[in-house]
């Protein structure tokens, strides 16, 4: 018998700076509610998805900032989203700015089971942008200034019989971020981002921005045969343009279904996960192919000042 969970995107357009919470978060109820009436069993939000992209802007008081933080998860604003999908008989992955008690600040994300308790969280590990003030730039990105790096990990969490991963936007682009969830078992891998046209230090051309995006998640999924599930925020937010691009991929590397626009939008699939078995027990059967002490080769080579031959060969 085939085990399925129908799965729902939600990309959100632009937050604005000026835009309450409270109707942020009525926006994602009805994101939500859509998806449910859908038969969505889980929801995938984008990354800080309840305030603009803040990181973009240089404050010279951090204190400033302290309203796009959440201080406890959930809170009174936040509450209704968590009892209406407890209402729905449905789950949901949020990104959010946490500030812990010790006055911590993490890009984070958190899984939400179908009774409405968090059953999982992670903070973004790979920050983008830099710490310092640029000039003469449209936007900066900050999150090297703003956000700690996460010290969570990587982990894989039961969502009523599933094992999902989770990641935070600029994680995609590394391989090492879907082998650690895969080597823990993940069927599905959440993601949520927000990926601007400009990027301070970044060179590439406009287009290449969806391709990579779009690359990165489908290599992800085929090589470590898992679904991955990406919303992000999508058009314009605050004058800036965000890509967009949500979507689902399977463990094939193919897109299952991808956001048709810029606006709010939910895409829904019901997926087999039964799917990965092919290909676990095949190509990417980890413990009949893998050579994890490859890199333990390279690394002993480098450390005696070695060079590495040309036609390097694990078997060497």
């Amino acid at each position: 018998m085939s085990r399925n969970l129908t799965l729902a995107v939600a990309q959100v357009g632009g937050i604005n700076a000026d835009d309450s919470k409270p109707h942020v978060v009525a926006r994602l109820i009805g994101l939500l509610e859509e998806a449910a009436g859908r038969g969505a069993d889980l929801v995938v939000f984008p990354e800080l998805t309840l305030t603009t992209f803040f990181p973009r802007t240089w404050f010279d008081d951090e204190g400033a900032i302290d309203r796009y933080f959440e201080k406890s998860m959930p809170n009174s604003d936040v509450q209704p989203l968590f009892d209406r999908a407890q209402q729905l008989g449905v789950g949901f992955y949020l990104g959010y700015a946490e500030l812990t008690g010790g006055g911590k600040r993490y890009n984070t994300a958190i899984l939400v089971d179908k009774q409405g308790s968090i059953v999982g969280k992670y903070r973004k590990m790979h920050l983008p942008g830099h710490a310092d003030k640029r000039q003469g730039l449209p936007n900066q990105h900050l999150e090297k200034k703003y956000f700690l790096e996460g010290d969570l990990g990587f982990g894989v969490f039961d969502f009523h019989g599933t094992k999902i991963g989770m990641c935070l936007c600029n994680d995609r682009r590394w391989p090492e971020v879907y082998r650690a969830l895969a080597l823990q078992g993940a069927e599905v891998v959440l993601l949520g981002y927000n990926t601007p046209d400009f990027v301070p230090g970044w060179q590439e051309e406009p287009h290449a921005k969806m391709f990579a995006h779009l690359l990165s998640i489908q290599a992800g999924a085929y090589q470590n045969s898992v679904f991955v599930a990406a919303a992000g925020k999508s058009g314009f937010e605050d004058g800036n343009h965000m890509i967009g691009g949500s979507a689902v991929v399977a463990p094939s590397g193919e897109i299952l279904t991808k956001a048709a626009g810029e606006d709010d939008e939910v895409l829904v699939v019901k997926i087999d996960l039964d799917m990965s078995k092919p290909y676990r027990e095949s190509v990417f059967d980890f413990d009949a192919h893998r050579r994890p002490d490859a890199y333990g080769i390279i690394a002993e080579r480098k450390g005696r000042g070695e060079p590495l031959p040309v036609n390097f060969s694990v078997n060497a």
